[in-house]
């Protein structure tokens, strides 16, 4: 994978293609490889770039003491964007709704267009019994350690407080191998995650900083999923309210990880989409 240095740290990414940028984010204890289903079947003529957020899952730990809360976890990204040097960027988000703050935050301006996934939004900050689950372990001794190798067996993995109620079909054991074994293996990793899980989450904040997008000038697709049990249906009615240059595709028979439960349904909705945005840039 290529790197890049930034104030807080090295960032691993992986990208492919040429063209206007395409910048795809993941979620919670995650990294670029939710998106390797869909990936393959993305139209050519756009430049993919996946890095791996300091979100547990990323390969190498960022430098002590940086900021790891949501605002610092912003200006990561918009770092990201600036040391790549990309502009117009189609922002995808993912599970981790973190980045849609980028407007709120005055950080957007690499920012031409988004593509929302069921993310946190609003006041589902942290989301649904899987982000109960993620914040109690991270306040309980070891309870991070423990999750890590909890999310390595299939039956445990599968139960809503886990991944059950984020992908209706199974996740591989290799793939949440990969996703695990940054955590387990270095400490520095689990003390980024809890960075950010124990930097606090203010209800009111949280919506004003969403609501901020009826800001956002561009163009976005809002690809929801309407089975909605952890990210609520209803909230990408209420995104694509509220952004002005919106429009809403919901993914059938698919929880939050819409890419690995439908990826051919996902692929095809981004490719319209970039599709469409390319021609209005023309």
């Amino acid at each position: 994978m290529a790197t890049v240095e930034l104030d807080a740290g090295r960032i691993h990414y992986r990208e492919r293609g040429e063209g206007p940028a395409v910048v795809l984010l993941h979620g919670l204890l995650m990294n670029h490889t939710v998106w390797d289903s869909v990936l393959d079947h993305l139209p050519t003529g756009f430049r993919y770039v996946l890095p791996d957020l300091p979100l547990g899952a990323h390969p190498e730990p960022l430098r002590p003491g940086s900021d790891l809360s949501l605002r610092g976890l912003n200006q990561l990204v918009a770092d990201f964007l600036a040391a790549l040097d990309l502009h117009d960027v189609t922002l995808v988000h993912s599970d981790w709704g973190g980045a849609l703050f980028l407007t709120a935050y005055g950080l957007d301006a690499r920012v031409g267009r988004l593509i929302i996934f069921p993310s946190e939004a609003f006041d589902n900050f942290p989301p649904g019994l899987p982000g109960k689950t993620a914040t109690l372990a991270s306040f309980l001794p070891g309870g991070v350690t423990l999750a890590l190798r909890q999310m390595r067996i299939g039956r445990l993995r599968r139960t809503p407080v886990m991944f059950g109620w984020m992908a209706k079909t199974p996740l591989p054991d290799a793939l949440v191998h990969a996703w695990t074994e940054p955590g387990l293996r270095d400490p520095r990793i689990r003390a980024d995650l809890l960075a950010y899980t124990r930097s606090g989450f203010d209800k009111r904040e949280l919506v004003t900083n969403t609501e901020a997008l009826r800001h956002f000038r561009g163009e976005t697709l809002i690809l929801w999923s309407s089975a909605g049990k952890v990210m609520p249906r209803s909230h990408g009615t209420r995104l694509a309210a509220l952004i002005p240059r919106s429009r809403l595709v919901e993914i059938d028979d698919a929880y939050v990880l819409s890419m690995l439960d439908q990826p051919s349904a996902v692929a095809a909705a981004i490719t319209e989409f970039l599709a469409t945005s390319r021609a209005t840039r023309s």
